[in-house]
């Protein structure tokens, strides 16, 4: 049976790159985190240490930071997809790349012209995956905090001799959502189309009643499709972040949901795709 080198790549990852627009008084401002991953026929590295056909993720980092400047960074789509066609046209051995974005969230301080407040712990995302045929961009969020404080049941479950949990048909619901939505094409107005869909998540968790988490995904998916056909699947992952009533019967005091303890760990964590069929 012989050995042989599978699936590689190689890439400059997080490169933290803030880009500032000073055209006029009023600044705007991009922090992002750039990933690189480059793919094509580098067997020569891997066996025989030879480089010569390497371009080195030094310069890889050297380009995310370039190309802010020369090709600008407004939409971090657009951004990501200039990187992966310039790696993919331009650099002979590179066959295939892909380019992670985080993004950052900043909200002017008072509508001032140049200084902002960092938003929360929420993030922006895209990645572009590149090669000869074409790209496919997936954009997203994550770490988007919700919390309803009822609306939400959890009942009717399948039950053995190891379930201790009881019913509900009042809880609070929270999660810390991933989102990610791949397109069909690559003609699309990113912030727009990335801001309703983070509109409308938030609306169906808000508004939906739910009898499980995992139906409250399944009615945003869907959400997310019927109003963007430009949208071709969805992923969603939301651990549960579970709220346990506290016990303030030995103090003397009553506590008719209002009082809790807020888990970090252990978590359900629910996860689902909605696609088009």
């Amino acid at each position: 049976m012989g050995i042989v080198l599978g699936a590689n790549q190689y890439g400059k990852a997080e490169n933290r790159l803030v880009r500032i627009y000073r055209e006029n008084t009023r600044h705007e401002i991009r922090d992002v985190t750039v990933s690189t991953a480059l793919r094509g026929d580098f067997t020569d590295a891997h066996l025989a240490g030879d480089q010569a056909r390497v371009l080195p993720t030094d310069t890889q980092k050297n380009t995310c930071y370039a190309f802010a400047k020369e090709h600008g960074l407004r939409e971090i789509e657009d951004y990501a997809l200039t990187l992966a066609r310039h790696f993919v046209d331009d650099v002979e051995p590179v066959t295939g790349a892909t380019i992670a974005v985080d993004e950052l969230g900043w909200q002017r301080a008072q509508e001032h012209d140049h200084t902002w407040v960092r938003t929360g712990p929420e993030v922006r995302t895209t990645e572009v995956v590149a090669d000869a045929s074409g790209a496919v961009v997936t954009s997203g969020l994550k770490d988007l905090v919700l919390l309803k404080s009822t609306g939400s049941e959890f009942a009717g479950f399948l039950t053995d001799e190891y379930t201790t949990l009881a019913e509900t048909h009042d809880r609070i619901m929270s999660t810390s959502l991933v989102a990610t939505w791949s397109y069909t094409g690559t003609d699309v107005d990113w912030d727009k189309t990335w801001a309703d869909v983070r509109t409308i998540l938030v609306e169906r968790f808000a508004n939906v009643h739910s009898l499980a988490l995992q139906q409250t995904l399944w009615e945003m998916g869907r959400a997310v499709l019927e109003a963007h056909p430009a949208i071709a699947s969805i992923s969603l992952s939301a651990p549960n972040k579970h709220h346990f009533l506290v016990d303030l019967a030995p103090f003397g005091l009553e506590n008719p949901g209002e009082v809790f303890y807020a888990a970090d760990r252990p978590y359900g964590l629910i996860e689902a795709v909605v696609t088009r069929s």
